[in-house]
């Protein structure tokens, strides 16, 4: 209850592998919440992060510890406390910078409340010292100046106050040489870590080489693939032509099958018309005509499809499947033509027997 957030952030957690002590392990399927804390009753600052339930960081700052960026979004530091090193994934690198700017005002803060501590450590010590010193030498001052009586009535109570002044030395003694081992282990403590650190550190940098040369392999691989992009693209564009060349041919064999059924809308028009005999000789001339003009439209028919002939010789691997049916609009003309030459046989025959 007596702590309180003092700077709050979300990142990507990460954990060294406590195995290979290299390669990162995630702590969290996603960016998290991750807060300093300071915690007012013990005067010690804490980061702190929650993934739902779980609690994934909870690092008490020391003064001896190191926030290192190990890249222009990623930073890490280590807690020998919880024998791990932890790294954050920022999105930013301004993110990152907050970041490790809270770090090292936390860290001064908390050497500033270390050194507070030591020295209320090394006063009450100090105090106990010189009261101890100072109980014999007012006793000494006492005995020497004051009467036989004085020493007898005086001497009871100051062997008491000085027994009990030493107590209190010995128990300040006692508890100072336990400081000293604890700070003894401590720094022992804090010389592991930092040789973990350095190991991790190197481990680290061998890691970023790494990933550099995964990143050039992987820029390479990705300018390969745009360069065949483009080829791909390239070969659309070539196809979609070729899509607008097959559009503009079967208009054509539209528009020539609409003449076509014209023509035969003619020639059906003149067969009625030679059914009627006594008429016939009397339109005799006009069909003359006519049958020159259909001779014309044939003759230019014929070239038509002599050009289109042509076309389809050039394009017949991309549009075999208008070969077919231009050949039988080529045999149907064919038929037509020689009904034309035939009823024009028959008509003059005709002519010559009248």
């Amino acid at each position: 209850m007596g702590e309180q957030p003092i700077f709050t952030t979300r990142a990507h957690v990460f954990q060294i592998d406590p195995n290979t002590k290299k390669n990162w392990v995630p702590a969290s399927k996603q960016a998290v919440t991750v807060s300093y804390f300071y915690d007012v009753t013990r005067n010690s600052y804490r980061i702190i992060s929650v993934d739902g339930a779980k609690v994934i960081i909870n690092s008490t700052i020391t003064p001896n510890m190191t926030f290192t960026k190990t890249s222009q979004k990623f930073g890490q530091w280590a807690d020998s406390r919880a024998n791990t090193v932890f790294g954050l994934g920022f999105s930013s690198e301004q993110q990152l910078t907050k970041f490790a700017e809270k770090f090292q005002e936390v860290k001064e803060a908390a050497r500033l409340a270390r050194d507070k501590s030591q020295e209320k450590i090394e006063t009450s010590s100090n105090h106990s010292q010189e009261s101890g010193c100072e109980t014999p030498s007012s006793t000494q001052a006492s005995s020497i100046n004051g009467t036989d009586d004085e020493k007898a009535s005086s001497a009871g109570p100051a062997n008491t106050h000085l027994k009990s002044e030493n107590n209190k030395l010995k128990i300040a003694l006692t508890q100072s040489a336990a400081n000293v081992k604890k700070w003894e282990i401590e720094l022992q403590t804090l010389r592991e870590s930092n040789a973990r650190l350095t190991t991790a550190l190197q481990d680290s940098a061998a890691s970023v080489e790494q990933w550099k040369r995964q990143f050039s392999l992987c820029h390479d691989e990705n300018e390969r693939l745009r360069n065949k992009i483009d080829e791909l693209e390239e070969q659309c564009s070539e196809i979609n032509r070729e899509k607008e060349k097959n559009t503009q041919l079967k208009r054509r064999i539209e528009e020539l099958e609409l003449e076509l059924r014209e023509k035969e809308t003619e020639l059906t028009d003149l067969r009625k018309q030679s059914e009627i005999i006594p008429q016939l000789m009397s339109e005799c001339e006009y069909v003359s005509e006519k049958l020159e003009a259909a001779e014309r439209d044939n003759q230019n028919l014929e070239d038509k499809v002599r050009s289109l002939k042509t076309d389809m010789e050039e394009s017949k691997y991309r549009q075999r499947h208008l070969k077919v049916e231009l050949k039988s609009f080529l045999e149907v003309l064919d038929g037509k033509i020689d009904d034309l030459h035939n009823f024009r046989r028959g008509l003059s025959k005709l002519g010559a027997d009248n």
